[in-house]
């Protein structure tokens, strides 16, 4: 999913729609975003920070918890 919040843009996916392995996850991330490219040509990030934030979303295991997630924030011109 797609969302915007102010002047902030991310992409929201699914944990369980992600690779478990953290390398192969954040390379399909970073081409996902267009990373690393300063303008972003070929994905869905917005050449700036603000506009190239990623979260993982989970249903939480713990009591009285609904979601988890794991908030990324994308370099636009690294890949790291």
């Amino acid at each position: 999913m797609w969302m915007r919040s102010g002047t902030s843009k991310g992409a929201y996916f699914l944990r369980s729609d992600l690779p478990e392995d953290t390398t192969e996850r954040d390379s399909l991330l970073l081409s996902i975003m267009g990373s690393p490219d300063s303008r972003q040509i070929d994905g869905i990030g917005g050449a700036d920070p603000l506009t190239s934030k990623v979260a993982i979303v989970e249903r939480s295991s713990r009591l009285n918890v609904d979601v988890d997630y794991l908030f990324l924030q994308v370099f636009v011109d690294q890949a790291w």
